[in-house]
């Protein structure tokens, strides 16, 4: 078979190409949202593979940001997968990808792609990624499974505030949530502007699950979700330090995780990356989230990385005493 590789600085050409996304950080338009992309393209045998990446400082990397839940090639074809990591070794010494998801062999299919191009491989976790799998539940089944301690916290205060869920882009409810943000624990938002260009984009389409809790007209907690091919995803969450003995939040969420089981009818609920002790509480499976460092050991530019990734490796782990 054979194969063309091609590189490309901006989307131009694959969004001319019909490519499925599983999810909403496989599509074209979110990585059209991020800074220099390069894109990397294997095609041959009427298939194609494309890796999203950018330039760093120390060679290439998976073209993501703090909002990404994950990260992985569009395509699937593993010799198109191979002879692109093969070629991209001309371009770089260093190629680290996160954050991959196992649960689909995504991250075990990208590390033997690069083995067998030539890379030095490492793996290892970098992050957690909660879910929840409905099984059929009602939201009111999947209720009467949480601790004891929200059941009776919702019981007792959700008359306390008043929820609104918009399944559109709506100005002043955006404004709320930026507002609620602003006086909530959280820190100050990274690239508010691509949040807000990617929550448009969601309202856009009909995917955006947007819900604000207000208490007595006010606005204190605010809640950013999207659905699609029967998932929900949970990106922002926040709530006033001024409003917290209302549990407002706790009262939207479950307004929210009505919503999206009993109305949208998902088959599973993602609340994205981190290790956040009260996500536990919602969700039910706990999958983990890999990163490769992928190293070219022909190049002395990877020398000093190899050699460090080499004794982290094979240090003895101490044992406890």
């Amino acid at each position: 078979m054979d194969i063309a590789v091609s590189y490309h600085d901006s989307l131009t050409k694959l969004q001319a190409l019909d490519w499925p996304a599983a999810g909403p950080f496989d599509r074209l338009d979110w990585f059209a949202l991020l800074d220099k992309p390069l894109i990397a393209m294997a095609e041959g045998g009427g298939d194609r593979v494309a890796l999203a990446l950018r330039r760093t400082d120390d060679g290439f990397a998976s073209l993501t940001n703090w909002f990404s839940f994950t990260w992985q090639p569009l395509g699937r074809d593993p010799r198109l997968l191979t002879a692109l990591a093969g070629d991209l070794r001309k371009r770089t010494h260093r190629i680290t990808l996160s954050p991959l998801p196992g649960e689909d062999g995504s991250a075990t299919r990208i590390e033997d792609a690069f083995r067998a191009a030539g890379w030095v491989v490492f793996g290892e976790p970098c992050d957690e990624n909660h879910v929840l799998p409905v099984s059929g539940r009602s939201f009111a089944d999947y209720w009467s499974t949480r601790p004891g301690k929200m059941r009776t916290t919702l019981k007792r205060k959700a008359k306390k505030v008043e929820v609104e869920i918009l399944t559109r882009f709506d100005e002043a409810a955006w404004q709320g949530y930026q507002a609620i943000y602003a006086e909530s624990w959280k820190p100050e938002e990274e690239r508010a502007d691509i949040l807000e260009a990617f929550a448009r984009a969601e309202g856009d389409a009909g995917r955006i699950r947007l819900g604000i809790a207000r208490a007595e007209g006010v606005p204190v907690a605010a809640q950013f979700w999207t659905v699609e091919n029967r998932t929900a995803y949970i990106h922002k969450l926040a709530h006033t330090e001024a409003a917290k003995p209302l549990s407002a939040g706790t009262t939207l969420s479950a307004a929210l995780f009505e919503h999206v089981i009993d109305t949208d009818r998902v088959e599973l609920v993602d609340f994205g990356t981190g290790s956040d002790a009260y996500k536990r509480d919602w969700m039910e499976v706990n999958r983990p989230r890999y990163r490769l460092t992928c190293l070219d050991w022909r190049q002395p530019t990877a020398w000093p990385a190899l050699a460090r990734a080499l004794l982290r490796h094979l240090a003895p782990h101490k044992r406890p005493s």
